[in-house]
């Protein structure tokens, strides 16, 4: 590729869009999910067999296969999608490429049995499926539908528009104010006007000036940014690009966790094209403008993920956080005026300044505009990445995106913005989802993870796991966080265990207060929130593990009875054989009852580890767990 300046930018935009509209018309266009997850599940073995059955059937020059980025519908991967029928395929084999080729490509019809249905109808179009139908996507809206390696791919579908715009049509007030008359928050966790960042940002003082990306995306459950660099990696090279224009810096980092190789990978290859063209890098697209990124990789340590930790692991130094102020944009990256957004922010910016603050501003809500990723897991029918606008409801995203409980349950709470946010409960679901609705219901919106609960989750079992996760990730600078999470993670673990009295209640509630009021950072900060929620919201069965020494989920083993019922067991001794403990014997009468052959068997309680091995041995399900 050579280098392109303006009139020749949209040339190519303009002829790459006739060549893909080109190959719909007279030919076909066979998407293939390129995600993590559907890597993970040989996606890219499908890709392989496809263009093999292609070429065995003399159609490798009538039909485009391409590989994508995350379709979304997780729960349904891998998914192959062929344009322009919009014919869904889920959960597709590579051992089914040949059959998809040789009767949808070469006979001309869809193969049933792999196709997407509801109610066991075809839906008409992609977007008619339940688990589309309310979102609308803006951060998302290339993943599944650009190959992301292919720059002029990006092109095509409107990229570098908005640079070419602010280079060329805008003054940095200009760029500042329409993010200002937006409404754009940050969607890394806190919710900072975006607009207010930049400006704060365009009149810090000094020659040099960062812009960094937080891609340290470490929340249980989350892979909203991971899913949107491997499908659009491009958009976050314009993003900063443009914000480098408007506060006036030079340089750009990506923070990245070395564990999402697939990202990383696709962010080299577009930095590598978009250098190549011009589009990055010393005088882009002839403006005079020179702007350069590097992509730092992070070790995984969630604290990272607040800003001033990232900044410090930059520069080479330990992650830990720094009090504020001064802030990153006065003072931040080597002591130089530093604009720190996450992957989600960055990926609104190239839409917003194309299409205009007006049009962004009317989606969402007054609190919050815009649409929000959410990485839906846990107990759910539909799970996968869900775009909404913001002021959805949360029934709205866990019944109708996401397609209800599992297994018929009963729903019991979502934790939404992972260890830093809280359980929101049935009686809230209806809550519409923005930056001050959850806030107020004792949670965050965070980052974006969304775990639901069903009647099997407990929610001591819960709220220690993330406290575990928070012991285990807190740098330990300050003593609210270092000491206050292990402590409140030992009361915890004592109310597990059966051990709990009344009065761990009270110390809960008041060590989280004091760590909410006292940490240095938001990870100290939040810690407390599953927790405090919990008990506000499910004192009961708090109050059920302390006083009744009961789980009524059954998740707390040291709670749980294993009792075998002596109507269905034949004395078999499978169970006893298989008990690491020698927990399991002879009814103490050595009674045999009549019509068996054998004694039954019972379970010594003070010596049962409550491991489960007697459960699954038993072939009659003659083992209760209680």
């Amino acid at each position: 590729m050579e280098k392109i300046t303006r009139e020749k930018l949209n040339a190519l935009r303009e002829s790459k869009k006739l060549e893909l509209r080109k190959k719909e018309v007279e030919g076909k266009v066979i998407l293939v999910c390129g995600g993590t997850g559907c890597v993970s599940s040989n996606s890219e073995k499908i890709y392989d067999n496809l263009v093999a059955a292609l070429k065995k059937f003399g159609f490798e020059d009538k039909v485009t296969v391409k590989k994508t980025g995350c379709f979304g519908f997780c729960e349904k991967g891998p998914i192959v999608k062929i344009l322009p029928e919009d014919a869904f395929y889920v959960e597709v084999k590579p051992e089914d490429a040949q059959e998809i080729v040789e009767s949808h490509i070469v006979k001309g019809v869809e193969v049933d049995r792999l196709l997407y249905k509801e109610n066991g109808q075809k839906p008409a179009e992609g977007e008619d499926i339940n688990f589309y139908k309310k979102q609308k996507r803006i951060v998302l809206r290339n993943c599944g539908l650009i190959n992301p390696e292919d720059i002029t791919e990006y092109i095509a579908n409107d990229g570098y528009l908005a640079l070419e715009k602010v280079l060329f049509e805008m003054k940095p007030e200009d760029v500042i104010e329409e993010l200002k008359k937006s409404g754009l928050r940050g969607r890394g966790g806190a919710g900072f006007p975006t607009g207010l960042k930049w400006e704060a940002g365009m009149k810090a003082t000094g020659d040099v000036k960062y812009v960094v990306c937080n891609a340290d995306e470490g929340d249980p459950g989350a892979y909203m940014d991971r899913s949107t660099i491997e499908g659009d990696p491009n958009s976050i090279l314009e993003a900063m690009t443009i914000c480098g224009k408007a506060i006036g810096a030079n340089k750009g980092f990506i923070y990245i966790r070395a564990e999402y190789p697939l990202a990383v990978e696709r962010l080299k290859v577009a930095m590598a094209q978009s250098k190549e063209m011009g589009l990055l890098g010393d005088d882009i697209l002839g403006s005079g403008f020179s702007f350069d990124i590097e992509i730092r990789l992070g070790a995984g340590a969630f604290v990272c993920g607040e800003e001033t930790a990232l900044l410090r692991s930059i520069e080479g130094l330990r992650g830990m956080p720094t009090p504020k102020p001064p802030f990153p944009a006065q003072s931040g990256l080597w002591g130089k005026p530093t604009v720190i957004n996450n992957v989600e922010t960055w990926a609104n910016i190239p839409v917003i300044i194309t299409k205009g603050a007006d049009w962004f501003n009317k989606i969402g809500t007054d609190d919050s505009k815009g649409t929000k990723v959410f990485a839906l897991t846990g107990k759910i029918n539909n799970s996968g990445l869900v775009e909404v606008p913001m002021g959805t409801t949360l029934r709205d995203i866990i019944f109708e995106i996401g397609g209800g409980i599992k297994n018929g349950k009963k729903f019991k709470g979502v934790q939404t913005g992972g260890p830093s946010g809280g359980i929101i409960c049935e009686n809230e679901l209806d809550t519409p989802i923005d930056f001050g609705s959850l806030i107020r219901l004792g949670s965050m919106m965070g980052s974006g993870g969304m775990i639901v609960m069903d009647e099997d989750d407990c929610v001591v079992d819960v709220s220690k796991f993330y406290m575990e996760f928070c012991v285990d990730e807190s740098c330990g600078k300050c003593s609210p966080c270092r000491i206050g999470t292990r402590q409140m993670h030992t009361i915890l673990d004592k109310i597990a265990n059966g051990k709990g009295e009344m009065e761990d209640l009270q110390k809960l509630k008041d060590i989280g207060q004091a760590m909410k009021s006292c940490s240095l950072c938001a990870l100290g900060q939040s810690a407390p929130n599953p927790t405090l929620s919990t008990i506000k919201k499910f004192e009961q069965e708090y109050i059920d593990h302390i006083q009744n020494k009961k789980c009524v989920a059954g998740k707390c083993k040291h709670l749980l009875q294993f009792i075998i019922d002596e109507n269905k067991c034949i004395g078999c001794g499978l169970c006893a054989k298989n008990c690491p403990a020698n927990a399991i014997v002879n009814n103490p009468k050595n009674e045999v009852k009549e019509g068996k052959k054998l004694a039954w068997k019972t379970i010594d309680q003070s010596k049962c580890l409550k491991c489960g091995a007697c459960m699954a041995n038993c072939k009659f399900s003659a083992i209760i767990k209680k």
